[in-house]
């Protein structure tokens, strides 16, 4: 598992540490974050003490266990700076979700804040397989959302040149990735699948852009997307991991040479995974709820977060060489289940059924209705442009319509148990992504 002569580690010295020094770390900044929120933080006093523990109550990394989860509702209960750890004049920044469900979560960063973030960024580029010098385009929107300037400057530190594209405005976009010759594109993946649609409805050669790695987050996406967008764009498609609550993008990263999971970087973040039902530990190797807690996050400290993401740790050395413990991709969240007539289902294990379906794009819409009491779920899904151009024009009775709309029904009783109406759309009938896609409508309520 030696370092090959192509790899490149940002930080080798701490990527690479042997796992007792990580732990050790990880330990001494534990009881130095437990002990600033319980002295600091109003909030997290009561409830340590409504649990009953104390921050000397952390002897060993296993004690963290003891300690109550932060859940999502706590930071909007407690809007807008109630969560805060330092005084409004030592806060640099302030970031915001879009509060579609109420009022929006509010994370603020100190300068230190923004040199850390901007430092795993860093390092989740050279993970990636990206130089430094490279051209890298940011199609992350810009604004209170984290992605957009976290992965900006993080690029800024890794002394790459940046393209400040955002979100939005895809011919433009292609045209400056032909014109400046970008070899990294950080985007959303449906984003991407979005650009490379577009070269194709404007006929342009793969060869006029210099791609070669694609940097996707923001969303739950399978490895059939992968797959795709690999085969569409001609980019090794890597996965990078964050969440506003906990810092942004560069929470973790897949490596280029491995790509069997994402690195976390430990001396900042310390992981857990949960029984999301329970809320036990689940060991290594079992899939539960992503948690985490910050290390050295001054503004906002976080104590057990629950992410409400599914993965998997794994702690075994990369065939990278670094050392810090992997998660899977996520497969779902878990505030993404759909219940449909007593059946539990997630959008990507949708996603993952219609992309094995070769006649069909990567492009779908689920919509939940009700009807007479009892929910309903439609599947709108494009069919590629091959298969349009062999159609020519149909419509709901058109029989090869027919037929592969009961092949699709019929796969996705098998593998998932769920019952859905198929509607085939015709290619570029679906509305495009310029940020996260919205895959579910519902229409329930």
């Amino acid at each position: 598992m030696a370092i090959t002569s192509n790899t490149l580690i940002w930080n080798k010295e701490i990527e690479c540490a042997s796992r007792s020094a990580i732990e050790s770390l990880q330990l001494e900044r534990l009881k130095k974050v437990l002990t600033t929120v319980y002295e600091k933080v109003p909030f997290y006093k009561e409830l340590f003490n409504e649990a009953g523990v104390r921050p000397q109550n952390l002897k060993s990394l296993a004690d963290l266990k003891n300690f109550p989860f932060t859940r999502k509702t706590h930071l909007r209960e407690n809007y807008p700076f109630g969560l805060f750890a330092v005084p409004s004049n030592e806060v640099a920044r302030l970031h915001a979700s879009s509060g579609t469900k109420g009022k929006p979560t509010v994370v603020g960063y100190t300068q230190n804040d923004l040199k850390t973030w901007a430092e795993v960024v860093a390092r989740s580029l050279a993970a990636s397989g990206a130089r430094p010098h490279d051209v890298i385009h940011n199609s992350y929107g810009y604004g209170l959302f984290t992605g957009g300037l976290g992965l900006h400057y993080g690029a800024e530190r890794f002394e790459a040149t940046v393209v400040p594209a955002s979100g939005g405005r895809t011919n433009q976009q292609i045209m400056l990735l032909q014109d400046f010759g970008a070899r990294v594109l950080c985007a959303t993946p449906s984003y991407a699948m979005n650009i490379a649609y577009t070269m194709d409805d404007l006929k342009i050669d793969r060869q006029s852009i210099k791609l070669e790695i694609g940097i996707f987050g923001a969303e739950p996406w399978t490895e059939e997307m992968r797959a795709q967008i690999e085969d569409k764009m001609k980019i090794a498609a890597l996965d990078i991991y964050g969440l506003s609550e906990v810092m942004g993008p560069g929470v973790s990263m897949e490596c280029a040479e491995g790509r069997k999971g994402l690195h976390i970087w430990e001396d900042h973040f310390f992981a857990e995974i949960i029984d999301p039902k329970t809320g036990e530990l689940l060991p290594d190797g079992e899939e539960g709820e992503l948690v985490f807690t910050t290390l050295t996050k001054e503004a906002i400290p976080v104590i057990r977060y629950r992410t409400g993401d599914l993965s998997v740790l794994n702690r075994e050395r990369c065939v990278c060489g670094r050392t810090m413990v992997r998660m899977n991709r996520v497969r779902a969240r878990i505030d993404d289940m759909l219940i449909i007539r007593g059946v539990n289902v997630f959008p990507s294990e949708i996603e993952k059924t219609l992309l094995q379906i070769d006649d069909l794009a990567p492009h779908y819409q689920l919509v939940l209705e009700r009807h007479k009491a009892l929910d309903c779920l439609e599947v709108h899904v494009e069919i590629s442009e091959s298969l349009a151009e062999k159609w020519g024009h149909f419509d709901d009775e058109h029989l090869e319509y027919i037929n592969l709309g009961s092949k699709i029904q019929s796969l996705l009783k098998d593998s998932l148990g769920v019952t859905a109406d198929i509607r085939l759309k015709k290619p570029s009938s679906i509305p495009r992504s310029e940020g996260k896609a919205q895959r579910v409508i519902d229409k329930r309520s």
